[in-house]
């Protein structure tokens, strides 16, 4: 296991509290799991004492000048309104301290429209990074030499990690937890934290089925929770029909004019998808394809290749972030 180490989250008035709250969660809990302090947390604010977030519960902060830059190894910055996040950087004390910080750390980065923060301070130039889904096109427009994914959950840019909307903080701090430790670390603080699944980076801020459930209403919003239920099954068009009370007929040009896709295409979909995810485990190919419902891996790997453009090994490889063991 690695030596403890001083894990620092910037917050102000009116940020958000889950940026906050999210990767410290994971952080103590990951000690607990591992049985050691390897994650020493502090939150600090630009004046210290009571901060409210955007939703109004208090936290308790501490001043920069408690914290000298130096001892500070992985800093994330929340996010917030522009007029807080302004207010927060406006003391060139903060700024300074800040800036040290990002210099000395190992590892540095963002939640949400903390990316704001960074790109002012000029530690995000020439980096492709990551925003919340609502930010991408205005942050774009305002630091120009940033490449802004407007579909990853949390990208890493050399030792700078920034992530999208405000859940996805949790999903960057596991994969820092598994930097640091191990797949099996990370795996059981998701596991204590009752999360659904592990969300790599590379998957996308909007959720298919999510927009699906939207758009359809009923009676599809329900059957699209009960279809990913069972996607390791066989799903056919009779069984769908008959749990949506419509004839074959009536549910086929039902579900295309609600959803956009043929009920086949849909399923084929929601299996990738699911592949994908998968795709960040240590999982072989063939239990993926068993869990999603594909005849083979072979199968997998052809419709993989065709959705996305790469074989499900090369999409892995090319995706994965190392743990130190």
């Amino acid at each position: 296991m690695p030596k403890m180490q001083k894990t620092v989250l910037f917050a102000f008035d009116g940020c958000q509290l889950l940026d906050i709250a999210g990767p410290s969660s994971v952080f103590g809990i990951a000690n607990n799991i591992a049985g050691q302090e390897i994650y020493n947390v502090s939150v600090i604010s630009p004046s210290g004492g009571l901060v409210a977030t955007s939703c109004g519960i208090s936290i308790a902060t501490e001043a920069p000048t408690s914290l000298a830059p130096k001892m500070v190894k992985t800093l994330l910055v929340a996010g917030g309104g522009q007029t807080t996040m302004h207010k927060a950087i406006a003391l060139p004390s903060t700024q300074t301290w800040l800036q040290r910080c990002i210099e000395a750390a190992p590892r540095f980065g963002s939640v949400c429209s903390g990316a704001y923060i960074l790109a002012e301070l000029g530690k995000l130039d020439g980096l492709r990074v990551a925003t919340h889904w609502a930010d991408c096109v205005d942050l774009g427009m305002r630091y120009p030499s940033l490449s802004v994914d407007k579909n990853a959950l949390f990208i890493v840019s050399g030792k700078a990690w920034t992530s999208a909307g405000i859940s996805t903080g949790i999903d960057m701090a596991l994969a820092m937890v598994e930097q640091d430790t191990s797949r099996q670390v990370a795996d059981k603080v998701a596991k204590f934290m009752v999360l659904y699944a592990r969300r790599p980076g590379y998957q996308s801020q909007f959720s298919e089925m999510l927009n699906a459930q939207i758009s359809a209403g009923e009676p599809f919003a329900n059957l699209i929770s009960w279809m990913e239920s069972r996607i390791s099954h066989p799903i056919g068009i009779t069984t769908l029909a008959n749990r949506s009370g419509l004839s074959e007929r009536s549910f086929y040009r039902k579900f295309v004019a609600a959803i956009g896709q043929t009920p086949a295409q849909f399923v084929l979909q929601m299996r990738l998808e699911k592949a994908r995810t998968l795709l960040a485990t240590n999982l072989p190919l063939k239990v993926i394809a068993r869990r999603t419902g594909m005849s083979s891996a072979s199968h997998l790997n052809l419709a993989f290749e065709r959705k996305f453009g790469l074989s499900p090994s090369t999409f892995r490889k090319v995706h994965h972030v190392g743990a130190h063991e």
